[in-house]
């Protein structure tokens, strides 16, 4: 990325032990009268609706209990510092009702809401909050969508709603669905301490399992719309089937897919019906395609709820702009709502998930989810957007300096404080509640050297979260993935704290891979080293090849199609005047700066593309590849395309059914041949019996040819040669294993269909011209 106790009577018994050590001693720890039969109260309310019969989602709301024990007024936390006025309200008037419920103190476990014997439980954590609300709204059912209703403000008494740094209540005859809630929490106003309370903020829970704001992606009539948790304990049990099977593939088989759910079938090309367009459901209408390019785990960027249009929300460079990546996440536990079908909301997004889940483990592909717990979506302090953990317990979720200013290792103005006991805590639980509720195989943490830091920002040689991570027992049949730097330049390429599980995006893969394939000087050494797996990097311990995520092209950065099209990033339409986006590319336009009708270009942009996908497919370790490259799709050399909700993100099935015979077609065999063959996978690093380099000119900085041949223990040896000159390369090939031939399968220079012959081009003699900027691979057949 480049812009993340003892309770009695209650179902829970026993409270987790990272809360023993850090909840302070409040008035009730220890207390055993939160659950069954504590005094119950008759809780009278007074309601205040706008008189206009307006939403939440244009203003706010304010209800009062008339409550007095614990009661506190509106206070605001930033007195002069910037402050978050982008809704007015609007003049209201009191309606008396008294709906009698019965109330409980609640317990402080589990955190979130849970359904307890003696109703719905509420329970959320602030260290330094002096006072906590509960806000409900009750809408009618059918009118969700608007948050219609009245907000009940229930006002927690310390004396009885709190044990140690837990604020909790308990409510029967609460429906078991559809109620959104909130909280409204104050506190120190103490800037300089880290305090950023402000009680006229209604803030989403860190454990709400579901998030509710606006249905439809990118509706800017709702583009101020609020956030608020809701629950579901209505519904049945998501139906996995009796003939469900969770995939456990090999790390070192996995071909990796990154892909945007929204951006992968949004477009009308997809032909999709437009109620399941960009959803959850539109994904699983393209598993064929999945299938047919031969990926077996796709990479979901982020799916945790994240508020697309957050960038207008105030005037703005960037106002114009449509959070499509999702790298700002409100909350760690909610699948992303607006991924829901027809604007189903949050219930039917949590189910359909589920079923895109299921789907694509039943044809064999797993999922890994792009997670961002480095930062959120509060941005920083000159122009926050509190949503919730800003407002519950600043101090506690972010790194801040000795000032009680926010630090910014992320690039987002925020750094979640990770190795927090709360916080690690909070982010395990999240890891968890995907594994078991969704049934993800693994994550890729992005940023993760933030992970790495400690409360005041220093690196930590063994950091806790990490380590917790690696050897949780739920996690353990993870994938777990690691971006191993962040933008306060802890670059831990090859030295990311492992435990011997964790995985790296290895960026030195995708730079002297880019360095050579384009003809620099001086790296074909790098380049035979990234290929053979990067033992430079991971033979540590009891580290593997397939720790290396190889990658040319992710996300963020060119596409493949730009790589070769582009010298120089084109950003302007994100309107940050081009300073946003990486300016080390590595990239080669092949002789003209953009698009072209050069015949010659084209041909020239077609091989280096093939040659890109060879070298990473032939690679020891786990590839991954853009969603759109099989296509070669272009974002017209924008590097940084984050907020777009257009064709320059979309995945274009127009332009896929135009390139299926031959741009797909090579990718798609590669792929596949590279499934059908052990050598590129192995499990250990290569020894002198797996591989023979036919090289001895490795120190001439201007040799940029590159062969070798990988031995099969069958006999069915593969040559492999790069040609990275802008001159044919005539090379001697060795004598194949006894009783063999050489067969020629793949020669980049070649168009299709001759490109890529699975079954071999026989009678390849003792030497080979290979083209400027091409490569082959032999096989050695009967």
């Amino acid at each position: 990325m480049l812009h993340q106790l003892s309770l009695c009577g209650s179902k829970i018994a026993t409270q987790p032990t990272l809360f023993a050590s850090v909840v302070s001693g409040g008035n009730n720890a220890g207390h055993c009268s939160f659950a069954g039969n504590s005094s119950v109260r008759d809780v009278r309310l007074k309601f205040m609706k706008q008189a206009s019969g307006s939403k939440l989602n244009n203003e706010h709301v304010v209800f009062s209990e008339t409550m007095d024990r614990a009661k506190h007024g509106t206070t605001n936390a930033y007195r002069g510092r910037p402050q978050e006025g982008v809704l007015e309200e609007e003049s209201s008037k009191v309606i008396e009702s008294r709906p009698s419920w019965k109330i409980f103190p609640g317990q402080a476990f589990p955190l979130g809401v849970s359904e307890v014997d003696s109703g719905i439980n509420f329970a959320i954590f602030s260290q330094h909050a002096t006072a906590v609300t509960l806000c409900l709204v009750l809408p009618e059912r059918g009118n969700i969508d608007a948050l219609d209703g009245g907000l009940i403000e229930m006002v927690l008494d310390p004396d009885l709603n709190k044990t140690g740094d837990i604020w909790h209540i308990c409510i029967e005859d609460l429906p078991r669905s559809n109620v959104l809630y909130g909280y409204r929490i104050d506190g120190p106003q103490d800037w300089g301490k880290g305090h950023r309370f402000d009680s006229s903020i209604v803030l989403v829970d860190p454990y709400a399992k579901l998030v509710e704001g606006r249905r439809y992606f990118g509706d800017i009539s709702m583009k101020l719309s609020k956030f608020l948790g809701t629950y579901d304990f209505d519904s049945l049990p998501f139906d996995w089937g009796e003939n469900y099977k969770l995939p456990n593939i090999s790390e070192k088989d996995l071909v990796i897919y990154e892909m945007n759910v929204r951006a992968f079938t949004i477009d009308e090309s997809s032909g999709l019906d437009s109620n399941i367009r960009g959803s959850y459901l539109g994904v699983i209408e393209k598993i064929p395609h999945l299938l047919e390019l031969g990926i077996n785990a796709v990479e979901l960027l982020p799916v945790f709820e994240f508020d697309e249009l957050e960038f207008q929300r105030r005037p703005n460079p960037r106002c114009h702009m449509i959070n499509t990546w999702g790298y700002s996440t409100i909350n760690f536990f909610a699948p992303m709502s607006r991924y829901a079908s027809a604007g189903g909301g949050s219930v039917n997004a949590s189910r359909e998930f589920k079923q895109m889940v299921k789907a694509l483990h039943s044809t064999g592909i797993e999922v890994i989810l792009d997670v961002v717990y480095n930062h959120t979506n509060e941005a920083d302090d000159a122009n926050p957007y509190t949503t919730s953990f800003r407002g519950i317990d600043n101090k506690v979720y972010y790194m801040l300096d000795e000032n009680g200013q926010l630090l910014n290792f992320s690039g987002c103005g925020n750094t979640l404080n990770c190795n927090h006991p709360v916080v690690m805590e909070l982010i395990l639980d999240s890891l968890r509640h995907w594994v078991t509720e969704y049934h993800v195989n693994g994550f890729r943490f992005d940023l993760a050297s933030v992970l790495c830091r400690g409360s005041d920002g220093s690196p930590l040689n063994a950091p806790p979260l990490i380590r917790a991570i690696a050897k949780d027992a739920v996690l353990s049949r993870c994938k777990i993935i690691a971006e191993p730097w962040d933008c306060g330049g802890l670059y831990l390429v090859g030295s990311f704290p492992n435990w011997d599980r964790w995985a790296e995006w290895n960026g030195k893969y995708r730079d002297d891979v880019r360095k050579f394939i384009k003809g620099d000087s001086d790296v074909k050494g790098s380049f035979a080293t990234r290929v053979a797996g990067s033992s430079d990097l991971y033979r540590v311990n009891k580290r593997r090849p397939y720790h290396s995520i190889n990658f040319v092209i992710a996300h963020d950065g060119f596409t493949l199609r730009d790589l070769v099209s582009y010298n120089f990033k084109h950003n302007e339409a994100n309107g940050e005047g081009g300073n946003d986006g990486s300016n080390d590319n590595f990239s080669w336009n092949c002789g003209f700066e953009g698009e072209t009708d050069d015949a010659s270009i084209r041909a020239l942009r077609s091989r280096q593309m093939k040659n890109f996908h060879l070298a990473l497919m032939i690679s020891q370790g786990t590839p991954m590849m853009l969603m759109g490259d099989e296509y070669g799709h272009t974002r017209n050399g924008n590097n940084n395309s984050y907020g777009h909700d257009t064709a320059i993100n979309n995945f274009l099935w127009d332009q896929l059914d135009a390139r299926k015979s031959d741009h797909f077609r090579f990718f798609s065999k590669v792929i596949k041949y590279r499934h059908a063959h052990e050598v590129f996978s192995h499990e250990s690093f290569l020894s002198k019996n797996d591989i023979t380099w036919h090289e001895d000119n490795w120190n001439n900085q201007d040799s940029k040819f590159l062969a070798f041949t990988l031995h099969d223990k069958s006999g069915g040896d593969i040559y492999l040669a790069f040609n990275a000159h802008d001159y044919f390369v005539k090379v001697l090939i060795p004598t194949p294993p006894k009783k063999r031939k050489w067969f020629r399968v793949v020669d980049t220079n070649f168009g299709s269909p001759d490109d890529f012959v699975l079954d071999g081009v026989p009678s390849i003699g003792n030497t080979y011209n290979i083209a400027p900027y091409s490569s082959i691979l032999l096989e050695a057949k009967f």
